[in-house]
């Protein structure tokens, strides 16, 4: 009966120990994944006007893409703050992302599709970038 009880003390510590790596293991995991799913492109950020910016936020509000998007947390697409980590504040990605609003996009964050958004100007989905790439952390 001692070497019983030793026993399951023994397995009990074992299981506990690769329990504790197997999470450990799914921490990392999630962190790498998030590095990957983010894709991240060097570059130094221009300056935004905040005007701009604030009138992005207005477009942006008044469309659809809260359907799918949100500022700070994945939902259908990418957070809002995600696609800013992506990219740096540059007129060459701002006209990429407004493009992508305006034509759609599928594969660049995995598997959703992005619906086009014809009706929109490019000036306005410019706009809309501005501010998408405002909420980047810094």
């Amino acid at each position: 009966m001692k070497y019983l009880g030793l026993f399951s003390l023994i397995f009990c510590i074992l299981g506990i120990s690769c329990q504790e790596s197997k999470r450990n293991e799914t921490e990392d995991s999630i962190k790498n994944k998030s590095k990957d799913y983010i894709r991240i492109i060097p570059g130094k950020d221009d300056s935004l006007d905040v005007e701009l910016v604030k009138s992005g936020e207005v477009l942006i509000a008044y469309s659809d893409c809260y359907d799918c998007h949100r500022k700070e947390n994945r939902s259908k697409g990418p957070a809002f703050q995600d696609i800013a980590k992506r990219y740096p504040i540059q007129e060459v990605y701002i006209n990429h992302l407004a493009r992508k609003i305006i034509h759609g996009s599928t594969g660049a964050w995995g598997y959703p599709v992005m619906d086009p958004h014809p009706k929109i100007s490019m000036e306005e989905a410019q706009i809309m970038a501005s501010f998408i790439l405002s909420l980047k952390e810094k």
